[in-house]
C-alpha cells in the first residue's frame, strides 16, 4: 500500500486537477459533464495553473483515489466497519486505519493549503499588501510553524495586531474565505514562485474540450468569460471551433469535406454564418451545393442541440486529421495548409 506523502501538500482541488489530467481527455471529458458550472469553472482553472508535479506523485494521487473509491464502495455495501474488515484483511489493522484515515482527512477542504507549498518568506511576499484582517485569517489556517515564521518578520507593530485579532477572530463566512483563496491563489501563479514546468495547463484543456460536447465547450466558455476571460480567451485561442472553418484553404476544407457525412454538413450549415457557408458552398460541386440547400429547406427547424453536435462532429474531423498529420492546423495567423 503506498504511502501518501507529497513533494507539498496538494490540495483537494490540485489532487481532483492531477487526477484528471493524469486520466486523460476522453475520461476528464466524461466527468465535466457531470459536473455544475462551479465546479467546472474551478477545475478548468485548477488544471490551467497546475504546477509540475513528478510522475511518482502522480501515481499516488491516482492511487490514493482507487483507494478511496474502495473504501466508499466497501462502505456503501456493509457500512463502514464493513469497509475496516475488509481492508484489515487485506493490508492489516494498522495500515486500515491509516488509509481510512488518510481518506477520512483528504476528503476534507482545508481553507488556504496550497500556502504550505510555499516558504515564509514567500508567504509574506504574498501577504504584504493584504488587509491585516486577511493575513490574521490566513495564518490561522496555516502550519503553526510557517505562521510564526510569518509573524516574526512583520513590523512590531504589525505583529501585535496580527495576534490580536487571530485570538479575536471568529467564524469567518464561506463566502469570505473562497473569495480570499481565489485571489491568493492566482496571486501565487502570477508571482511565479516555482520554475518548474506545467503538467497540465492550457494544452490539457484543450485536450478536454476536443472531446467535449459543443454545447458544454460553449457553456464553459461562457462561464469562464464571467468569471475569468483571460483564461477564456487563452484557451479560445487555442482551439480549433467550428466558426473557424474559414481559417481553413480550400485544399483544407476539401479534404474536411471527404470525411463529413452529408446529413452532418447540412445540419451544421443551420445556423452557420454566411462565411462559413460561402467557404462550403465554393469547395464543393453546383449540384452538392443545390441537394445541401434543398435538404436544409426540407428539414425544417432543428433543435439547437441537435445543430451543435453535428457541427462538433465536423470540428472533430478537422481535429482528428490534424493528429493525423493530414493537415496542420496553425494556432497563430497563417493559414491551415496540407501536411
Amino acid at each position: 500500500m503506498p504511502d501518501y506523502e507529497y513533494d507539498y501538500e496538494l490540495t483537494s482541488r490540485e489532487k481532483a486537477a492531477v487526477l484528471l489530467v493524469s486520466l486523460g481527455k476522453n475520461f476528464s471529458a466524461e466527468i465535466f459533464r457531470q459536473l455544475n458550472e462551479e465546479e467546472v469553472s474551478d477545475l478548468t482553472l485548477n488544471i490551467a495553473t497546475l504546477r509540475r508535479i513528478p510522475s511518482e506523485q502522480r501515481e499516488r494521487v491516482v492511487e490514493e483515489f482507487y483507494q478511496m473509491c474502495l473504501v466508499e464502495k466497501f462502505a456503501q455495501e456493509g457500512g463502514i466497519d464493513y469497509a475496516r474488515e475488509l481492508l484489515q484483511a487485506s493490508v492489516g489493522p494498522e495500515k486500515a486505519e491509516e488509509l481510512l484515515g488518510r481518506l477520512s482527512y483528504s476528503l476534507q477542504v482545508r481553507p488556504f493549503g496550497f500556502v504550505r507549498r510555499i516558504d515564509a518568506d514567500q508567504l509574506l511576499q504574498l501577504l504584504h499588501n493584504e488587509h491585516p484582517q486577511t493575513i490574521a485569517l490566513v495564518l490561522s489556517y496555516t502550519d503553526p510553524k510557517q505562521a510564526s515564521e510569518v509573524v516574526s518578520k512583520l513590523p512590531p507593530d504589525s505583529q501585535a495586531d496580527i495576534i490580536r485579532r487571530i485570538s479575536g477572530m471568529g467564524v469567518a463566512s464561506p463566502e469570505y474565505i473562497k473569495e480570499a483563496e481565489a485571489i491568493l491563489e492566482r496571486s501565487i501563479a502570477s508571482m511565479g514562485f516555482s520554475d518548474q514546468a506545467v503538467p497540465g495547463g492550457i494544452d490539457a484543456i484543450v485536450g478536454i474540450f476536443n472531446e467535449l460536447d459543443r454545447g458544454s465547450e460553449k457553456s464553459i466558455l461562457e462561464i469562464l468569460d464571467r468569471e475569468d476571460p483571460t483564461l477564456a480567451e487563452e484557451i479560445r485561442a487555442h482551439l480549433f471551433v467550428f466558426e473557424d472553418l474559414i481559417k481553413l484553404t480550400n485544399q483544407a476544407i476539401q479534404r474536411v469535406l471527404k470525411e463529413v457525412n452529408n446529413s452532418d454538413l447540412a445540419i451544421a450549415l443551420k445556423s452557420a454564418t454566411d462565411d462559413v457557408k460561402k467557404l462550403i458552398f465554393g469547395n464543393i460541386s453546383a449540384r452538392m451545393k443545390e441537394m445541401l440547400e434543398d435538404d436544409m429547406e426540407i428539414m425544417g427547424p432543428l433543435r439547437i442541440r441537435d445543430v451543435e453536435d453535428a457541427q462538433q462532429r465536423i470540428v472533430s474531423v478537422v481535429r482528428r486529421l490534424e493528429e493525423e498529420s493530414e493537415i496542420t492546423v496553425s494556432r497563430g495567423e497563417e493559414d491551415v495548409m496540407i501536411g
